[in-house]
């Protein structure tokens, strides 16, 4: 793998960018965190009217492809700047959070038989969470 496909290779590139454009004292945690929820809401703006079978085939249209790609992006910049910032490794911290969900939201078994039965769980208390 390159220095550029990995993660501290990508947060080095942010970091010369936005030294070489004198941005480092605007790339403070607060309006790191702004920039993210902007552009995860610019994210979610491509998918805002679709219906759940057209944001399943948003990927099929060229132009919307490279919208979410560009999206994406530029979530994972901020992110990943955001987290140089504060001194966070973003994988050890998602590895963590995958161990603690795992222990907080147990796999539960489907009552009842096949696809569609059942569940014997409290739907208001398994959801899928991030929290």
């Amino acid at each position: 793998m390159t220095d550029d496909n990995d993660v501290a290779g990508l947060q080095r590139r942010l970091a010369e960018f936005a030294a070489a454009r004198d941005w480092q004292p605007y790339h403070t945690p607060k309006n790191l965190a702004a920039a993210l929820s902007v552009e995860a809401a610019e994210l979610l703006e491509i998918f805002q009217w679709l219906t759940p079978e057209q944001a399943e085939r948003v990927m099929d249209d060229p132009d919307a492809a490279h919208r979410v790609a560009d999206e994406v992006a530029d979530v994972l910049a901020y992110l990943l700047q955001f987290c140089q910032v504060l001194g966070v490794d973003p994988l050890a911290a998602l590895a963590a959070k995958i161990d603690r969900n795992e222990v907080r939201f147990p796999v539960r078994r489907r009552v009842g038989g096949g696809e569609g039965g059942a569940a014997d769980v409290d739907p208001e208390k398994d959801r899928h969470s991030s929290e």
